[in-house]
């Protein structure tokens, strides 16, 4: 259970910090994209408490920078607003929130066969 609870708050954080990276060297298409750093913390549910990621927003697009075999969907709209999914088998969460241009903050929720969980979520630009 402990390892499910882990992979559940692994996917949350990835779909959350998806939401925020950017790339090396093209030149930046919307105000948000670059690379980010994000914060996942645990406020119900039996997940771990918190990790952190890195991300990538590319033309508005979010994506993870690290290694895992699940997929993640995302956008960052004009206004900063962000809304991502993130999958891997039967686990699946979502994030959504707010980006300016060097931080963010929002919430998430996730759900597995064995549990749920949820929290919020903010990032910092790196």
């Amino acid at each position: 259970m402990r390892s499910s609870t882990h992979r559940m708050l692994f996917i949350a954080f990835a779909v959350i910090s998806g939401v925020m990276l950017s790339a090396g060297t093209a030149a930046a298409r919307t105000p948000y994209d670059g690379n980010w750093s994000v914060s996942i913390w645990t406020d119900r549910g039996s997940c771990d408490r918190g990790y952190r990621y890195e991300i990538r927003v590319d033309d508005g697009k979010v994506s993870y920078r690290g290694e895992g075999l699940f997929n993640v969907y995302g956008r960052v709209d004009s206004s900063g607003r962000v809304n991502v999914t993130i999958s891997h088998g039967e686990r699946r969460a979502s994030g959504a929130g707010r980006l300016t241009r060097n931080s963010g903050r929002g919430s998430w929720k996730g759900k597995s066969a064995m549990s749920e969980c949820s929290g919020t979520w903010e990032a910092e630009r790196r």
